[in-house]
């Protein structure tokens, strides 16, 4: 009976172990944490909405469309800004997307392209 009792603690034990020791370990108690670049929950995410938005607007301004070369750069500017990180990358991606809305609002789809391309190339070195 007591070998019996002792088998059982040893396995509960054991058990315990395993499952406790990954719930202790890691970011709970101090380890990494889980965005190492200091930027804000969610800003990786509007950088790659940015990014997107960007590539429409180079896409659209290739075809001749200003209207909608402004439109996906207007989006891509409020994604871009809603990052809140401080990059030199993502700063020269924002003078571009604005620069980009500025030729298409004056109808200049191919200097709205131009600067929707740059943007996409700086914004996708943000890290």
């Amino acid at each position: 009976m007591t070998i019996n009792m002792r088998r059982s603690a040893v396995f509960a034990i054991a058990i315990g172990a395993l499952v406790g020791f990954p719930l202790f370990s890691g970011p709970t108690l101090g380890g990494a944490p889980p965005s190492t670049t200091g930027a804000p929950a969610g800003a990786s995410k509007h950088v790659g909405e940015s990014i997107e938005h960007a590539k429409g607007a180079a896409d659209h301004g290739k075809q001749g469309h200003a209207d909608v070369c402004v439109k996906h750069a207007q989006e891509a500017l409020k994604h871009a800004q809603a990052a809140g990180m401080k990059n030199p990358h993502l700063d020269e991606g924002i003078k571009h997307v604005k620069e980009a809305i500025e030729h298409g609002k004056a109808g200049h789809a191919d200097a709205c392209t131009e600067h929707a391309d740059a943007a996409v190339m700086h914004l996708s070195e943000v890290k």
